[in-house]
């Protein structure tokens, strides 16, 4: 495994993005990357690239885009005005995922989070990916909170 890149994501990502979000088992009931593609993902790659605040990463290697995740800058008023980093939409390539790339996208998202002046850094993750979970207690996270949603029709 060659070195890994990140990068801000282009409209040119997009297929390979819906495809990583599509591989996986809650991605596939959601998640289509047929070509063409759904004119959803589109519209939502240029409001994500017309926003200062949020930035859609691809992380390539061997010039190839093997990892995405979103990361958003929230302004709040708790913590003294502090801003907060919220990570997500983490994915790596099925074949290449447990070889320490998701680690170090997450890292990466930590540091542009640092850079940015949040002073914390968050994220969702479905209550069923004890994995996932495992994985984020290993690199500093804490399941401090209780999210909850409401799907809207």
């Amino acid at each position: 495994m060659t070195a890994l890149h990140m990068r801000a994501a282009t409209e040119a990502d997009l297929a390979v993005i819906a495809a990583l979000l599509a591989d996986d088992v809650n991605g596939r009931a959601r998640e289509d990357a047929t070509p063409p593609l759904d004119p959803g993902y589109a519209a939502a790659f240029a409001a994500i690239d017309a926003d200062p605040n949020q930035m859609l990463v691809v992380a390539e290697s061997g010039g190839a885009v093997v990892g995405t995740m979103q990361l958003s800058f929230l302004p709040g008023l708790s913590f003294r005005g502090a801003w907060r980093g919220q990570i997500e939409a983490v994915r790596i390539a099925s074949p290449l995922r447990g070889r320490g790339l998701g680690a170090a996208m997450i890292e990466w998202a930590v540091a542009r989070c640092r850079e940015r002046g949040c002073r914390i850094v968050q994220f969702t993750s479905k209550r069923t990916r004890t994995d996932a979970h495992r994985f984020y207690e290993r690199l500093g996270f804490v399941a401090s909170h209780v999210g909850m949603r409401r799907a809207l029709d």
